[in-house]
């Protein structure tokens, strides 16, 4: 495993502030919430991102992944999403980043197998791929692996496991795990008080079952990041206070049973 940390977790700071907490804190890389506010988004241009990348890479961490709010599943036209899906992986390829976080925003798989197979030869020929989230309409394993299964382009496609999303809609971690293993690219850690009342809590004092997505995920090679959500919760503690928790579960899980 790989750590990163969220700067959606740091409202009102820019990159370098992001930056400092990430090194601080013993992060490999940086998950950069795509929004004016955070100052890393599709309008940057070409010398803005170059600056960006370098101030990253230069302090020894990666851009693990770009966070966007593309909804490939909704209804609608094409056109707007595939131009807003397109500016945002150009903008992850010229920032190193793995690839670009979407939502499914709906229910509509077939326009998302449309919409990401627009993108798919960008995808190969910069490298980067579309990561679809448990969130929203679609929150379960069983449901984001029914949309990747039926998009059927696993190089340029994978699987966000947001651990809180599909537990609370009553899938277990085990199942959820099962059913994306064959997409799943990338874990967002986070705690939660109740299913009911997703307020943050620091890792371990909240009620998702962590320990038991942890066992599933040992010796998972990917990043897994943690997801802090100062930004909607802004009275919870800074992200500075619950890093320390993450980066021990990180460690607890990052080896195999036999090594």
């Amino acid at each position: 495993m790989r750590l990163a940390v969220s700067t959606l977790g740091m409202p009102g700071e820019g990159v370098e502030s992001a930056i400092e907490t990430a090194v601080r804190f013993g992060c490999e890389g940086l998950e950069l919430r795509l929004h004016p506010d955070t100052g890393v988004h599709a309008g940057l241009g070409a010398a803005e991102r170059v600056a960006v990348r370098e101030a990253i890479l230069g302090r020894g961490l990666a851009v693990a992944a770009l966070a966007g709010y593309i909804r490939i599943s909704g209804s609608g036209p094409d056109d707007g999403v595939v131009a807003g899906l397109r500016a945002d992986l150009e903008l992850a390829a010229d920032l190193g980043a793995s690839g670009v976080r979407v939502f499914p925003g709906g229910d509509d798989l077939e326009a998302a197998r449309r919409r990401v197979r627009a993108v798919a030869d960008l995808c190969r020929e910069r490298g980067v791929r579309v990561f679809v989230e448990t969130h929203d309409a679609l929150p379960t394993g069983a449901a984001v692996g029914r949309l990747l299964d039926l998009v059927d382009l696993p190089e340029v496609t994978g699987a966000i496991w947001d651990v809180l999303h599909p537990w609370r809609h009553g899938e277990t971690p085990g199942r959820t795990y099962e059913v994306l293993s064959g997409h799943l690219s990338y874990v967002q850690i986070k705690d939660a008080v109740s299913a009911q009342d997703t307020t943050p809590r620091p890792m371990g004092t909240g009620s998702v079952p962590l320990e038991d997505c942890g066992e599933l995920l040992r010796g998972f090679e990917g990043w897994v990041s943690l997801e802090w959500e100062r930004t909607w919760y802004p009275d919870v503690e800074p992200v500075e206070h619950v890093l320390p928790g993450a980066r021990a579960w990180v460690s607890r899980y990052a080896s195999r049973p036999d090594k």
